[in-house]
């Protein structure tokens, strides 16, 4: 004797409404939470003034042209007693007086500011080998018009 077969339930619309709601937020989540990361990083307007500052205090000439910022790398370090960002990959650059553009690796750290509204230029000057007890030198960034 074969066993029964369960009868088919009736057809349910809030069931399917339920798992089309939870299939929807299954695919939206990771969209979410990629945009929490975001507001964490600098916008690429504070990368460019960060390595035009950098080339600035290196070169001691006037002020670089920055362009084409490809961010390659990102992570969180410590900075002096805060977070901050460390930031590597490639850009063009060129002095104010130069036609010729170099296109050239770079590493900045970035520290937000006290309040959240505004990013540092953050560059090591010191410490022991493996990082720790690192001292920075913390440059603002100048504002842009």
């Amino acid at each position: 004797m074969l066993p029964a077969l369960p009868s088919p339930r009736p057809w349910q619309p809030w069931r399917a409404l339920r798992r089309l709601a939870v299939l929807a937020l299954l695919l939206l989540m990771p969209l979410g939470l990629t945009g929490c990361g975001r507001g964490t990083s600098p916008p690429q307007a504070t990368v460019q003034s960060a390595l035009a500052l950098q080339i600035e205090l290196i070169q001691g000439a006037g002020t670089p042209e920055v362009s084409h910022v490809r961010i390659e790398r990102r992570s969180s370090v410590r900075i002096g007693s805060g977070q901050g960002q460390r930031l590597s990959g490639h850009f063009d650059w060129r002095l104010a007086d130069d036609p010729i553009k170099v296109d050239s690796p770079f590493e900045i750290y970035l520290q937000r500011g006290e309040r959240g509204q505004s990013w540092r230029l953050a560059r090591p000057s010191g410490g022991d080998e493996e990082g720790e007890n690192q001292q920075w030198l913390i440059d603002p960034l100048p504002i842009r018009s």
